[in-house]
């Protein structure tokens, strides 16, 4: 069987009197790309908000690694193995490519207690974004300012400073927004060789990237979930069909 690594029960989020996510339950499975697919305002941003510890849900229970992490700080998520990509990027553009991962893998390897030490020289960090970038793509280009790189390259910098941590579960906001035919091919290839590893959660609106890369889709409308299956039975579903995919 799969091994879930990620899982959310009955999470519900009410802002006021807006219901922003009503109910959904989710699990995410190491070995496989789970899209979450939904128009604008659907509830897609603020599920994986709370699924990266942004904020605590008004109701409901989140799972990390099989630990119960409905409280968790976003930090603690981050050090138990949860990456989270955002929909802009987030990268340091005057630093180098590698300065931006070790400055990531640091973060997940703290020791203030050896203050004298210079942390541009700490192995683990070192090794962690090196490691990253090579999974991601972009060794090549680690001496480049990061503000140079291309958007494609910088989306893929962002998910290399994800790996720094060496996260178990990813969680990738809207990662092709914006990418060209070429930049979205080499962003898929990526999440293909990543998912054998991880558990990945996939937010996206480019709906022929969602069918070509993810193993199981979830289908959110006004923040309630209609169906959450395999792609082949999301394209032929009548409901999603009449809600959102317009005949796709």
């Amino acid at each position: 069987m799969a091994e879930t690594l990620l899982k959310g029960s009955d999470i519900t989020q009410r802002w006021g009197g807006l219901v922003a996510v009503n109910k959904v339950s989710i699990e995410i499975e190491r070995g496989s790309v789970h899209a979450v697919i939904g128009t604008n305002g659907a509830g897609k941003s603020t599920l994986i908000n709370i699924l990266s510890g942004e904020f605590p849900p008004t109701e409901g229970k989140i799972e990390l690694l099989g630990k119960e992490a409905t409280h968790w700080s976003q930090a603690k998520r981050a050090r138990q193995g949860l990456g989270r990509s955002y929909q802009r990027n987030t990268i340091f553009p005057d630093f180098s490519v590698f300065e931006n991962c070790r400055l990531a893998a640091q973060a997940q390897v703290q020791r203030p207690w050896v203050w004298w030490n210079d942390a541009q020289k700490c192995k683990q960090s070192v090794e962690s974004a090196n490691r990253a970038l090579e999974l991601a793509g972009l060794s090549e280009v680690k001496e480049r300012f990061a503000g140079l790189l291309s958007h494609g390259q910088k989306r893929q910098l962002e998910i290399a400073m994800c790996l720094a941590i060496q996260p178990e579960v990813l969680l990738l906001d809207e990662p092709l927004a914006g990418m060209g035919a070429e930049e979205t091919d080499r962003m898929l290839k990526l999440l293909d060789n990543l998912k054998a590893g991880h558990a990945i959660l996939l937010v996206e609106h480019d709906m022929d990237a969602v069918f070509r890369i993810a193993d199981r889709i979830t289908v959110m409308v006004n923040g309630s979930v209609i169906a959450s299956d395999t792609p082949e039975q999301i394209r032929v579903n009548p409901d999603v069909q009449t809600a959102y995919l317009g005949g796709h």
